[in-house]
């Protein structure tokens, strides 16, 4: 609430400082009036012919570039996002929209706002905006926006194709395939049965309703912490049960999966002290951001076995170097960022990215869900 408070003094000293420079950060576009739009997406190469629907790469630049500059706005697109002298840092200065993606996030910090100085819009075509520092832009007057709900389907099945990789240890067996080796012993003695298990998941908003949904069928114990509870007639028919103190739930799960934002709060929250009160052997599942665990606590608790098994598709920093220690510990099911880039996720985001730059040249508001910051108030859920 501290920070809270402090950003919105920050906004109104701002505002009644200059009645021109705070609030042409955040006002719509005017119309006929051109900009200059920025994408930063990830190069798909070869790949990028291959499927009509591989939208979210340079190559194809979510589909829009014909349409943007039929309109005379100019779109550059680019991969290259680190460092000061890449390509995305030489067009922070005039560039008016920033689109990037959870999967190749531009990192947009306190110090490239403050150079930004024609940047109103910042879109993220996904879900996931923890790679802008949202406070910052807040206090900037920027509007932050994502495609809410693109990809929701399609995490919440990756985790739970996650679950059942790890709960019937199926990666050693793939990996004797491939090498020729044939040990049932050396797979089936890790490898158990879904139903009756105990699964609960930190965070019950979308993707993780989405998740309790269909693991029911299974015959799974359901539990969930969240900062909210469900209402009693979806709990009823999720058949998962709310439990307000995640210290509570954690010893009773055989299997966790994250799926709460990165906040403040929730950034570290699962350290070593937070992870020695889970199951010995307990399995976990995080898609929903890398720096929600302490990367050594985790690498140490799989080395020790206290940690069963690791598996999802966040790092950090993305994309991770060749030597992150999350590649090399045991027990690990790692895949790149790809559980909400999947085809049909990709062509919900493009859309939604199109939809909001439209009602913004139009001067007309977003679905209120996609808000993340708007007249420098932050969405709840990155409090």
């Amino acid at each position: 609430m501290a920070m809270l408070r402090a950003t919105r003094a920050a906004i109104k000293a701002c505002a009644s400082s200059s009645s021109s420079g705070y609030f042409a950060r955040h006002f719509h576009a005017s119309s006929g009036d051109t900009k200059k739009i920025v994408g930063v997406f990830y190069k798909a190469n070869e790949y990028a012919s291959k499927n009509p629907n591989f939208l979210g790469c340079v190559e194809n630049a979510l589909g829009i570039r014909d349409w943007l500059e039929s309109q005379g706005h100019e779109y550059i697109v680019t991969d290259d996002k680190e460092g000061p002298n890449c390509e995305l840092e030489k067009h922070i200065p005039d560039l008016d929209v920033l689109i990037s993606t959870p999967f190749h996030p531009a990192y947009v910090t306190a110090e490239r706002i403050k150079k930004a100085k024609n940047l109103k819009l910042l879109l993220t075509a996904g879900i996931g905006s923890d790679h802008i520092d949202l406070h910052a832009a807040a206090a900037a007057g920027l509007t932050v926006a994502e495609v809410t709900g693109s990809n929701v389907v399609s995490v919440a099945e990756d985790e739970f194709m996650r679950i059942l990789i790890l709960v019937r240890n199926f990666v050693p067996g793939y990996n004797q395939a491939i090498n020729g080796e044939w040990n049932v012993a050396g797979i089936c003695y890790r490898a158990y049965d879904l139903e009756g298990k105990t699964i609960g998941t930190v965070g019950g908003g979308r993707i993780g309703k989405l998740l309790l949904q269909r693991l029911k069928p299974f015959g799974c114990n359901l539990l969930y912490h969240d900062r909210l509870q469900m209402e009693p007639e979806i709990e009823k028919e999720i058949g998962a049960k709310y439990v307000e103190n995640l210290n509570e739930m954690l010893p009773k799960c055989d299997v966790i999966v994250v799926n709460t934002p990165l906040t403040e709060k929730t950034r570290g929250i699962f350290n070593k002290e937070m992870i020695e009160k889970m199951k010995r052997g307990v399995l976990i599942v995080n898609n929903a951001r890398a720096t929600i665990m302490e990367r050594q606590a985790v690498v140490e608790a799989t080395e020790s076995g206290h940690i069963g098994g690791y598996s999802g598709d966040v790092w950090d920093p993305q994309p991770a170097s060749k030597d992150h220690p999350w590649r090399y510990m045991p027990n690990h099911a790692m895949t790149p960022h790809i559980s909400g880039t999947t085809m049909d996720a990709q062509l919900r985001y493009a859309a939604g990215t199109k939809d909001m730059l439209e009602r913004y040249f139009k001067g007309e508001d977003f679905p209120a869900q996609n808000y993340i910051v708007k007249n420098g108030e932050i969405a709840p859920q990155y409090m």
